[in-house]
């Protein structure tokens, strides 16, 4: 192996270890303010789809969430199993899941509200570069699902 070829696969080198190291440092950030609400980081995002706009189809949550459904059920089971959430089968098409919120989960909406002030405040991002920052991730999240629609 020539020099080139053993730099190509140091840890320094790799686009994917910083993105994979942030997001476990950011998930970790995060849990302390959703242990308070009893979800974890992946049922927050769920309960965030649908706190934006229920009810939402399963399909429609893992299109949004980048999740499959192997992934997907156990957390909606989750969060139905603590009331958040209620599934039901479309009466139009009973291929269909409908996913909706609870008073309960509708009533966690306004415990959460600090959430992302609190994450802006541990961060220490100021508020362009956080818009900054987000329309970069934006952009490679789109540049990723192109290259991972062409597999």
């Amino acid at each position: 192996m020539s020099k080139k070829d053993d730099q190509a696969l140091q840890l320094d080198a790799q686009l994917c270890f910083p993105l994979y190291a942030a997001s476990n440092l950011l998930t970790r950030l995060y849990r302390p303010l959703l242990d308070e609400l009893g979800l974890t980081y992946p049922q927050y995002l769920v309960m965030l789809v649908l706190w934006e706009q229920a009810p939402a189809s399963v399909g429609e949550l893992s299109q949004k969430l980048y999740l499959d459904s192997g992934t997907l059920t156990p957390l909606l089971k989750r969060l139905e199993a603590a009331g958040l959430v209620r599934r039901r089968r479309s009466a139009e098409d009973e291929r269909r899941v409908e996913v909706s919120l609870t008073p309960k989960g509708l009533a966690l909406k306004k415990q959460a509200q600090d959430i992302p002030g609190a994450m802006g405040c541990r961060i220490g991002l100021g508020a362009e570069e956080f818009v900054s920052l987000r329309s970069e991730l934006r952009g490679l999240m789109h540049l990723l699902g192109e290259a991972h629609a062409k597999i």
